[in-house]
């Protein structure tokens, strides 16, 4: 049952079937009326010119004389199954013609005018116009309208069945029309009931390229990205209990050891140092959380502008030259000409120091890394490259999630942050983080790249 008041479904198949009845009925009107005003304009034509030419041609002459015109006319066999002709005394006698009984004597003269006739012994509809003679008499020209009538009758009795059958297959169209539209409907709100539920795995089946599949693909995308945040929270929120235990446990295990023994100045003062720094170590993850959050949400698109990035390469290898030259790491740049992306400038550059930092951090002693941009079928690139031992490929994938560490590198510095930063930074610039093995690890920020003139703009 419709509910008009709520279903746009129901209102668009009362509009679609308002408008089809409409054009039928405009449609209908016209085929009926240009028809049959062409037709009852020759009739009329007709009759008035044959009118004209009787009066005409016999004005002064004997009535005779009309009335044998008159009956050669009838008999000449051109139109004699609808012509109407007589002439009447001034009496009222019949003279010539082949009406038996004619409009009453006090009928309009000079107009146009419809009667019911006998004609040739059957009563008949008829177009007349009767016109006054000198001798006081009356001459009648007309048409039989008989086959006329027939015809308007046919092409109204046409147009009704064509107008029930057009209503008809409109109104399944429009039916099929609206469970067409409810079933698209209904398919986005099952999966949108779905998503209430906690299922976030469900999707709209896409069946076409329309405007619902359309809609369909950029809401499936949307669940994709929520789901890919819903997922990488509950990661964050098991990350949080497993790793983050760890050290409140031990923050509190030193206060109550603290405690527990001969609470002098000095045990105390070390005890809340010693918290003091866990505690900053804690702050430092929830900041780093922070920034992902902050990079993910794209809270800071506003500040974006076009930077170069060999400028900020060069600004964090001289950053790192001299940790890199304490770990006996060489620490070098490689360029093409300027490349240039739009970008917040200081998350750019922490991207890069977190790669750059990862790289001497993991590379080993006395290894190479080359940090620099490259430009490519209108993608700019940083990129950090050493000559280490790379990643198992196993392992790639994993690698930027929060809090993930190889177990190789557990006994470094660090709390599995870092790349989950620099993936979200570069998705938020519109790129992505790649890392590939080639003789060690490539870290590769791609940027969408801009083209600038001479001064930068």
């Amino acid at each position: 049952m419709f509910k008009l008041h709520t279903s746009i479904a129901a209102r668009l198949v009362l509009g679609y079937g308002l408008i089809v009845a409409a054009s039928i009925a405009l449609l209908s009107g016209i085929f009926y009326f240009a028809t049959f005003g062409v037709l009852d304009s020759n009739i009329n034509n007709k009759i008035i010119a044959i009118s004209n030419r009787l009066v005409d041609t016999f004005e002064g002459r004997p009535i005779t004389e009309l009335s044998e015109e008159i009956t050669r006319e009838l008999n000449d066999g051109i139109d004699s199954d609808t012509e109407i002709l007589l002439v009447v005394s001034a009496t009222g006698q019949h003279i010539a013609g082949n009406l038996t009984t004619w409009p009453e004597p006090n009928a309009p003269l000079g107009e146009l005018i419809k009667r019911d006739v006998v004609r040739v012994g059957k009563t008949t509809s008829t177009r007349l116009l009767i016109r006054a003679l000198p001798d006081g008499g009356r001459l009648y020209v007309g048409h039989d309208l008989s086959e006329h009538d027939s015809i308007r009758s046919l092409v109204l009795r046409s147009i009704a069945a064509g107008a029930a059958l057009s209503l008809l297959l409109a109104t399944f169209g429009a039916l099929f029309f609206r469970r067409q539209i409810e079933g698209r409907i209904n398919d986005i709100r099952r999966t949108a009931h779905k998503i209430e539920l906690g299922d976030l795995t469900h999707r709209i089946p896409i069946s076409s390229d329309d405007e619902f599949g359309l809609l369909s693909r950029d809401i499936n995308r949307m669940l994709d990205r929520i789901e890919h945040l819903m997922d990488g929270v509950r990661h964050v929120s098991n990350a949080i209990a497993h790793d983050l235990r760890t050290p409140l446990g031990r923050i509190r295990s030193k206060l109550d050891d603290a405690l527990r023994h001969k609470m002098t100045v000095e045990i105390l003062s070390d005890a809340a140092h010693s918290a003091i720094g866990d505690i900053d170590d804690l702050i430092f993850v929830f900041e780093k959380l922070l920034q992902i959050a902050e990079a993910e949400s794209g809270m800071r698109t506003q500040s974006f502008e076009t930077v170069n990035l060999n400028d900020i390469v060069l600004d964090m290898v001289d950053l790192f030259d001299a940790t890199a030259e304490d770990r006996r790491i060489v620490l070098k740049t490689a360029f093409q000409s300027a490349v240039f992306a739009v970008g917040d400038r200081h998350l750019l550059k922490n991207a890069v120091a977190s790669l750059i930092d990862n790289a001497i951090k993991y590379a080993g002693e006395g290894a190479t890394v080359e940090v620099g941009t490259c430009f490519n079928s209108g993608v700019a690139s940083i990129l950090v490259r050493d000559n280490g031992s790379g990643i198992p490929v196993q392992e790639l994938p994993k690698v930027t999630e929060r809090f993930y560490r190889l177990d190789s590198s557990r006994s470094q510095p660090g709390n599995g942050l870092g790349l989950a930063i620099v993936s979200a930074i570069a998705t938020m610039h519109g790129g992505a983080l790649v890392l590939v093995n080639e003789h060690g690890l490539t870290a590769r920020i791609d940027l969408p790249c801009v083209e600038v003139d001479a001064h930068g703009r």
